[in-house]
């Protein structure tokens, strides 16, 4: 069969495509699993020629990914074409999103969802429509009928990960010079582990993968590397180093196999201050930046975040990490109930530590999540192409345009141009962004800290600003 993948583009809101736009994982791993067959990923974020495509390529069957709150609207639009160019052919969405949410997917144009982990499931799912098998046997799935939508019982997680294929990363060939991570290019994406042990009340991650963690032996993790030629290398693991143990023999590999990459992971800062002694070994096999969730810069914030660490641990993996050279990537959380005190309290807390370049995100319950449980009475809209993490979907204390100006400001502390750190010297020295890329990076810069462009969404997206 010949089988088409998709990623929705990102083409609108502010998001953080001007920040990173990394290859489709998901996508790669379930081609990996149906190598017998022809497959084709079109990555609509880089190449937006759905008609073509379909026109060219033929499919007879078709997957998109929907991951992201802010796709939904896309997945379903392009679900809608490809059943007008052939009704006949099946359409189905997974992702995180969709895995949490599949009553956002039931219309006529989607034939169902893949609920969780897709590498069984699309074998299954195209087994059976090469042979006109019984769908709604295959576990795992929400299957839409004219009635209602039938849940198939639980499909269970894969147990052993290193019996996954190599993600079919051939299949992105013609986009990977278009993958970047900030000025970390060429750039490329994997996976060690699948799940977390914690339970933060704003994460889908552990949800997603019902709260259990696998992990891949240190020699998978190595034999997959050897297959990416790309320098730089981002760990999605949400966090690397919940084996020790296992992290140290895959940094040892690493040097034994003579591997010269630059990989930047995620950890968890209590972590990095139970085995501090990890820290040189990690930079020594090429660990040079680490992405940490410090959420709040107060204990009792961070408490109510169901996040089971501390500040102090924050204060304290940072001190240990510089004193190896790690570069370090703090994301916090912007309460909406934020006043101009908090804002500026949180500023000097970033330009008094040094933490350029930080993750800033609006607190957004994403659906599925205990805290979109909590808080969904209160959302003040469900547009979902504003749950993009920069835009305010809960009331604020402040008015909106003053709470727009003040989140604008924290971008100017931490993203001036003036700390792009030598990485990004050497980037632009090695030319290894065009003129045309690096353009578009200052202007979505400018725009990032324009507080008129997060107003202007709200308006373009039918959520009628209430100016109190």
């Amino acid at each position: 069969m010949k089988i088409l993948l998709m990623q929705p583009s990102q083409e609108r809101g502010l998001g953080f495509r001007s920040l990173a736009v990394v290859e489709p994982l998901g996508l790669e791993s379930i081609a990996g699993n149906i190598s017998e067959h022809t497959v084709k990923i079109l990555d609509l974020r880089i190449e937006n020629h759905l008609s073509q495509t379909l026109r060219d390529f033929q499919p007879d069957f078709c997957g998109i990914n929907c991951s992201f709150t802010i796709d939904v609207y896309q997945t379903r639009e392009i679900a809608s074409r490809i059943k007008s160019w052939n009704p006949r052919v099946p359409v189905y969405v997974g992702g995180h999103h969709a895995s949490l949410s599949p009553e956002d997917f039931y219309c006529s144009h989607i034939d169902g969802v893949v609920v969780g982990e897709g590498e069984a499931a699309i074998r299954d799912l195209v087994k059976a429509h090469e042979t006109h098998g019984e769908v709604k046997a295959i576990p795992g799935l929400v299957v839409n009928e004219s009635s209602a939508p039938c849940y198939t019982p639980k499909r269970p997680m894969v147990e052993n990960l290193d019996e996954l294929p190599i993600p079919a990363r051939h299949l992105t060939r013609n986009y990977r010079r278009h993958y970047y991570l900030g000025f970390q290019k060429p750039f490329s994406i994997m996976e060690t582990a699948r799940g977390c042990a914690y339970r933060c009340d704003f994460c889908s991650v552990w949800k997603f993968f019902n709260g259990k963690c696998r992990m891949k032996s240190p020699e998978r993790v190595i034999q997959e590397i050897k297959t990416i030629p790309e320098k730089y290398i981002f760990l999605a693991d949400d966090n690397f180093l919940q084996s020790v143990p296992r992290a140290e023999r895959i940094a040892q590999l690493i040097k034994e196999n003579r591997i010269k990459k630059r990989f930047t992971f995620q950890a968890r800062s209590d972590a990095i201050v139970r085995r501090p002694e990890i820290v040189p070994l990690l930079r020594q096999a090429g660990f040079w930046k680490v992405f940490i969730g410090f959420e709040k810069i107060d204990e009792e914030a961070l408490s109510q975040l169901n996040k089971h660490n501390s500040v102090q641990n924050n204060e304290e993996a940072l001190k240990i990490l510089r004193a190896h050279g790690m570069e370090i990537i703090a994301a916090f959380i912007i309460d909406p109930s934020f006043q101009k005190q908090d804002f500026q309290r949180l500023r000097q807390y970033i330009l008094d530590r040094k933490l350029y370049s930080p993750s800033l995100t609006i607190l957004t319950p994403l659906p599925g999540t205990d805290l979109f449980t909590q808080l969904k009475e209160k959302l003040v809209t469900t547009n979902y192409e504003l749950f993009d993490y920069v835009h305010a979907v809960l009331p604020t204390k402040l008015k909106l345009p003053d709470f727009y100006r003040e989140f604008t400001e924290l971008y100017k502390a931490g993203y001036a141009w003036s700390q792009i750190g030598w990485e990004g010297v050497a980037a632009l020295l090695r030319h290894t962004f065009t003129i045309s890329h690096l353009v578009s990076m200052k202007r979505a810069a400018w725009a990032s800290v324009d507080p008129m462009n997060y107003l202007a969404a709200h308006e373009r997206r039918g959520v009628p600003l209430k100016i109190r």
